[in-house]
């Protein structure tokens, strides 16, 4: 039988209906561990209000691009802003890992019909982290180095990894193997992928322009919100594409 869109989606949807409440509180664990992480490195007050007047200044001034905006800045802006960009990388990759780990330990093991509570879920995943987390920074690596040389290769390079961390986990091969094999996948199956991003990432553009409308009054809060909602999403895409990967292994 043909793996079809319809299929993947009907399977995913009913993942996350029958185990909703472990995916709601490993999303939420995810986001509370970035956004902490976020408050706990913050920069002070002071520095954020110089880096954002003087971010205003230029914006005002002249309409310019970002890569001209940080060539005007002085050398201790630009060092504020690299500490808040590595800040923001590093929680967030933590908390990605958590939840790419925890999500493809909860999808197996209830493939196998054992169904266990999330902290035992997060125990089994814990081997797995280190070597998915290398992965997952990786893989970032390559796409930021794609998106900042022109757009479509950054789109093409995270089509390409989309399947490494479910073949890594899966097939307990090395890092480069598993995205040799995500790439070969992925454009192998383009039809069932690219239409689950581009849809995954319409949503979380909804939820980030739902949600910005609470930022300016709870700012944490909003954050933490939106974290886990995004999270949510990109669970969902998750399950999608261990899905697919599952028919395909068994073909």
């Amino acid at each position: 039988m043909p793996i079809t869109a319809n299929i993947l989606h009907r399977d995913s949807f009913n993942f996350l209906k029958n185990q909703l409440p472990s995916i709601l509180l490993l999303a939420l664990l995810s986001a509370l561990i970035t956004v902490i992480l976020n408050q706990i490195f913050l920069l002070d007050a002071e520095q954020l209000n110089s880096l954002e007047i003087a971010s205003r200044d230029l914006t005002s001034s002249s309409e310019m691009g970002i890569k001209e905006m940080v060539q005007l800045m002085t050398p201790e802006q630009q060092i504020i802003l690299l500490k808040i960009s590595a800040v923001a990388t590093f929680s967030a990759l933590l908390g990605n890992v958590l939840l790419i780990g925890g999500t493809l330990a909860l999808i197996t093991l209830v493939s196998q019909g054992n169904y266990l509570s999330l902290w035992q879920v997060i125990g089994v995943a814990l081997p797995t982290l280190p070597r998915l987390g290398l992965l997952i920074f990786v893989c970032t690596l390559l796409v930021q180095c794609g998106l900042a040389l022109f757009i479509v290769p950054g789109v093409v390079i995270a089509l390409a990894v989309s399947l490494a961390p479910i073949i890594i986990t899966n097939e307990k091969i090395g890092i480069f193997a598993a995205i040799k094999a995500s790439a070969t996948l992925a454009f192998a199956n383009i039809r069932l992928i690219v239409p689950a991003m581009i849809l995954w990432f319409s949503v979380k553009l909804l939820i980030i322009l739902i949600i910005s409308k609470v930022i300016l009054y709870f700012p944490v809060v909003a954050d933490i919100i939106l974290s886990t909602l995004n999270n949510v999403v990109s669970t969902l895409l998750l399950v999608y594409l261990f899905r697919l990967h599952m028919l395909l292994h068994n073909r």
